[in-house]
């Protein structure tokens, strides 16, 4: 930011200038990665109201990911352990930010603690990976299957993030050479 902050002004705003490409570049990389642990992070929630899951953010954008889950679920407590710095950071019902050098299950243990008994999630009987194969299986027709629209929804690099792993996208949709005869 120091050295950004050192250049002319018309040097930035001309996007023709290789500092403007460089800089519109990283700026497109960051909020590339928001972005898309924002679609592809699998969380869970435990019956405490605590919403914890995995990320792989090569960038400061934890904050980001964790106001987008805020937004979404504002009366939980989200926890997300990123596995590139090894920390994991929570964002409390107020909205403030709190990073920890522990691991995912110690603060989410630690934070669930002092929690009261959601009723709501006692009756949830699925894990997360269930709920995503039931998704699946019900948006599946075979008569309208088209594998290309699929691929394009999901980028091939979303399926080394960590929640999508040897998930159930990587899965679906699979077909053995025996399927075609």
């Amino acid at each position: 930011m120091r050295q950004i902050r050192k250049i002319p002004e018309v040097v930035l705003r001309n996007s023709g200038t290789l500092m403007a490409k460089k800089i519109n570049k990283m700026m497109r990389e960051v909020n590339t990665e928001a972005y898309r642990a924002n679609q592809f992070t699998r969380t869970e929630i435990n019956n405490r109201g605590v919403l914890f899951g995995v990320v792989l953010l090569k960038h400061k954008v934890v904050d980001l990911v964790l106001k987008y889950f805020h937004n979404r679920f504002s009366n939980a407590i989200i926890c997300l352990y990123n596995e590139h710095t090894r920390n994991t950071s929570t964002i409390d019902e107020k909205g403030r930010i709190c990073p920890y050098k522990s691991s995912l299950n110690e603060v989410v243990r630690e934070v669930s603690k002092n929690r009261p008994i959601v009723p709501y999630f006692e009756d949830i009987q699925f894990t997360g990976e269930e709920i995503f194969e039931v998704l699946y299986a019900s948006q599946f027709v075979k008569q309208r299957e088209s594998f290309r629209y699929f691929k394009s929804m999901i980028p091939d690099k979303c399926f080394e993030l960590p929640g999508m792993k040897g998930g159930v996208e990587k899965r679906f949709r699979n077909k053995e050479i025996s399927d075609y005869f």
